[in-house]
């Protein structure tokens, strides 16, 4: 009962959020927003006993989130969320493309036979998935983490120009901050 009430309030938090991609007017909240619907959608597929794909969904989706607002403030240099946008380019052709996938989903969905299982389940369903997924590249994958997590943090550290150092001094002790523009994070 728990289990299913929670499942109905995240598919409600998963729409909603993939509404809000298209509502705000900037590419960090879109960002954010598209971010929240996947990792409500993850923690549905955790519910629903699927251990090893929903912790990918949900890592693969902060993950890919996180490598956007790195690009953010690399080619954009300045704070994206603050910079109004209109995420709905091309409105007809976009509906009429959501509307005519939707119809040929639920279509499909509903008129096709589903086939019947034959077999049994394996005893450790993630185990087994997870090589049927991954085969003998698990670990490859477990080295590739750790270096995209690399990746990101120096991406964010190569795009600041400044920081606190050139800032506060070599010993981060000087007041008031040199600031090359007044009213800046030390105001």
């Amino acid at each position: 009962m728990l289990i299913g009430i929670a499942f109905w309030v995240l598919a409600v938090v998963a729409v909603a959020a993939g509404v809000a991609v298209f509502v705000v007017d900037s590419m960090a909240r879109a960002t954010y927003a598209l971010a929240l619907s996947f990792i409500a959608v993850g923690v549905q597929i955790l519910l629903l006993g699927q251990s090893y794909l929903g912790v990918i969904t949900i890592l693969m989706m902060v993950m890919e989130m996180a490598v956007m607002a790195v690009y953010m403030v690399m080619f954009m240099g300045m704070n994206p969320a603050l910079m109004p946008m209109d995420m709905t380019h091309g409105k007809k052709t976009a509906i009429g493309a959501s509307a005519g996938v939707f119809v040929l989903l639920a279509a499909g969905a509903l008129l096709i036979p589903w086939p019947e299982r034959r077999g049994v389940p394996p005893e450790d369903v993630t185990a087994a998935l997870g090589l049927e997924i991954m085969g003998e590249k698990m670990l490859v994958m477990a080295v590739i983490g750790p270096v995209m997590v690399a990746t990101i943090v120096a991406g964010v550290v190569l795009a600041a120009h400044r920081s606190r150092y050139d800032r506060f001094g070599d010993d981060l002790r000087r007041r008031p901050a040199d600031d090359p523009q007044a009213g800046g994070v030390g105001r």
